[in-house]
């Protein structure tokens, strides 16, 4: 992860110590990394946040990548090798992209790229000021973490240490607000099945309230990469000169994984501190040679001026938007969606009118719903729906996996419809 800004001299923080240099090189402190790369001492450089831009070293010829990347980062990135030096060839083992995405990736900022108007650099100090107000962190935590950072005899498996009230505090709102929103479900059916429309329009003013409660956790979340992401790429360009703005980078590129929800529901995590990599393979799968061709259209780029705008969203749309994703995944735009929403719907009002199929539904985890009546209940489904939806149908029967995920679908959509009754998966 490279050092980006500038901080006051008041500020403890020890020149050129970054963390892959502390970590795994010490003997590079104080020395510029691109002038250490040139010498015969160091031919490797791992690098655990990509050097996007800034690392200019013309014998660079070779990147192994083993993460996404995507858009103007997979970009910057894999320029890094596109110094000219005498003989020299270049290549890119990449265990985890799509040559295709890694093409389009580039085609915008062929020949043809202008910025279309000028970065605004005061939007790092807006995305700070909401983060800020958010409440989830207090300001002496930011700069304990900071502190621990920048030294270097404090290990960094300690760092998560000074993220953790942070995380708990977040953990506790998340949770207490999906609470909420169960709750105020389960009062909606029982409104529902009494009759009453008062009862009815309070819980759906509830939880609507809850959902843009909930939304405003999730829009925190992303703010704090939108904040690393914007302040690490203008702080090349634009000194700073704000010892706040570089510790809140550095804590927030550190809380923002710990922030998952998927961990954040985890009570009893893994310990991998006692694993010890022994050996590993590398298998070739394919080798490419991507030809950029000049495309006509509209390639101006956007300057950074609204990260960090985004409002919450309504979550009735946000729910419906992902399901009608994960049908175009199984169906393609080939249905129109009303079609394939209304097919989905129809299958779940058949399995719902099943009662052993629900009690497993209701009284077992994902993968046991998926080991028991539920997948055959399906299928049969499926198949009687077959002469009214042949089309929707006959993808589901042909093929295994494409059947097992619409299941999937189709237990996600009965799940929220019910107030997420079904378990985790353990």
């Amino acid at each position: 992860m490279a050092f980006s800004g500038s901080v006051p001299p008041d500020e403890v923080i020890p020149e050129e110590v970054t963390e892959h240099s502390a970590l795994l090189n010490p003997g590079l402190k104080g020395r510029d990394m691109a002038e250490a790369f040139d010498t015969d001492e160091y031919n490797v450089m791992i690098v655990a946040n990509k050097f996007q831009t800034g690392f200019d070293q013309p014998k660079l010829c070779a990147m192994y990548v083993d993460k996404k990347l995507q858009g103007v980062d997979c970009v910057q990135t894999l320029s890094r090798l596109n110094r000219v030096f005498p003989g020299k060839q270049t290549f890119i083992l990449d265990f985890f992209n799509d040559p295709e995405e890694v093409l389009a990736a580039f085609a915008p900022y062929y020949r043809r790229a202008e910025l279309a108007d000028v970065s605004d650099p005061n939007v790092v100090f807006d995305l700070q000021r909401s983060l800020d107000a958010s409440g989830i962190y207090h300001w002496q935590e930011v700069e304990a973490f900071a502190t621990a950072f920048f030294d270097p005899k404090v290990p960094a498996s300690s760092l998560s240490y000074y993220c953790r009230p942070a995380q708990d505090r977040f953990k506790h709102r998340y949770q207490s607000i999906l609470e909420q929103i169960r709750t105020w479900q389960e009062e909606r059916r029982q409104a529902e099945r009494n009759g009453d429309n008062k009862g009815i329009k309070r819980a759906d003013q509830e939880l609507k309230d809850a959902g843009t409660t909930r939304d405003e956790l999730d829009l925190f979340r992303k703010n704090l990469q939108s904040f690393v992401r914007t302040y690490e790429f203008l702080s090349q360009i634009v000194t700073f000169d704000d010892r706040e703005l570089e510790q809140l980078c550095v804590f927030a590129r550190h809380l923002h994984p710990l922030l998952r929800i998927d961990r954040l529901m985890e009570e009893d995590p893994i310990d991998v501190s006692e694993l010890d990599l022994t050996h590993y393979r590398l298998t070739k799968r394919a080798e490419h040679r991507l030809q950029l061709e000049q495309q006509t259209g509209d390639y101006g780029l956007k300057p950074v001026s609204e990260v960090g705008s985004g409002k919450p969203h309504d979550p009735e749309k946000q729910r419906l938007a992902e399901i009608i994703d994960k049908l175009n995944d199984l169906y393609g735009a080939e249905v129109s969606d009303d079609d394939k929403l209304h097919f989905a719907n129809g299958i779940a009002d058949r399995i719902e009118r099943d009662e052993a199929v629900m009690a497993q539904v209701r009284n077992h985890n994902e993968d046991q719903v998926m080991h028991g009546l539920f997948p055959k209940r399906v299928t049969d489904a499926v198949l009687d729906a077959m002469n009214d939806h042949e089309k929707l149908s006959m993808p589901l029967l042909e093929d295994e996996e494409t059947g097992r995920q619409f299941a999937l679908l189709i237990l996600k959509l009965m799940t929220e419809r019910t107030g997420g009754d079904v378990k985790p998966s353990t």
